[in-house]
C-alpha cells in the first residue's frame, strides 16, 4: 500500500530523493505500475518509468513515515484538480 506519490523529474530530484531515503532508518519502496524497487538504490529508480508520478511506500512507525513525507515534501505530486 502506497502512502503517497511523488514526481521525480530531474537527475538532482533523484539524488536528492535517495539521499532522503538512505537517511531514513526504516525500509523505503518506490512503486511503479507492477515494478517495486528499494528506494535507497539509485540504479532502481533510474530504471522505474519516471516520466509521471510514482507510488512511495514507507514500512515503518507513523513517526517515521511523517519525517520522510516531510523530508521529500517538495516532490510530492499534487492530486487532480476536479473539474466543476
Amino acid at each position: 500500500m502506497a502512502d503517497f506519490s511523488v514526481c521525480l523529474t530531474s537527475v538532482d530530484q533523484v539524488k536528492e530523493f535517495v539521499s532522503a531515503a538512505c537517511h531514513c532508518p526504516c525500509e523505503v519502496d518506490v512503486c511503479c505500475g507492477r515494478y517495486v524497487v528499494n528506494a535507497k538504490s539509485i540504479m532502481g529508480l533510474f530504471s522505474l518509468d519516471l516520466s509521471g508520478p510514482v507510488e512511495v511506500a514507507v514500512h515503518g512507525e507513523a513517526l517515521q513515515k511523517e519525517a520522510f513525507r516531510a523530508d521529500v515534501a517538495a516532490f510530492l505530486a499534487q492530486p487532480p484538480q476536479k473539474m466543476v
